[in-house]
């Protein structure tokens, strides 16, 4: 009898491995857990062909949406945003900017894919000038999102 089997694990299973992977495992660990609760396929040769298939497609895919976040980034990186408010004495603003004004700005000044949740605005802001607004798209690429806050 073997003393190993070659199985594709469909989900993560904790201390053998993550989905898509192809792993060695006893037979009776792989009989009695992994194949009942279809944690896991047996590996033939079809099955490890689809998985390499797969992987290569998703590979695809993720170089794709990096490259369209990088595109995003400069075209974020280029813009500057105006947006007027009302002012009291001393230059003070009546409320403040929030993430969906900023959000409502970009969308009019052209980019329709724009989405707020992925800007970092930590606090609305509550002051004229220049601010400067962090958006994370992608895993480690950021744009910086140029805001100034004008008089109306």
């Amino acid at each position: 009898m073997a003393t190993t089997l070659q199985v594709i694990l469909q989900s993560d299973v904790p201390n053998v491995g993550t989905s898509g992977d192809l792993v060695k495992v006893r037979p009776g660990f792989a009989r009695n857990y992994l194949l009942p609760r279809q944690l896991a396929v047996p590996a033939t040769q079809a099955q490890v062909n689809r998985v390499n298939h797969d992987k290569a497609v998703a590979l695809v895919k993720a170089e794709k949406a990096r490259k369209e976040a990088r595109e995003l980034a400069d075209k974020i990186g280029g813009l500057k945003i105006k947006i007027a408010r009302p002012v009291g004495e001393d230059d003070r603003l009546f409320g403040s900017v929030s993430a969906k004004d900023i959000e409502a700005a970009v969308r009019a000044a052209g980019l329709e894919t724009f989405d707020r949740k992925r800007m970092h605005l930590t606090d609305a802001i509550k002051a004229l000038g220049t601010h400067e607004v962090t958006v994370k798209l992608l895993g480690d690429i950021t744009a910086t999102l140029k805001v100034e806050v004008v008089k109306k």
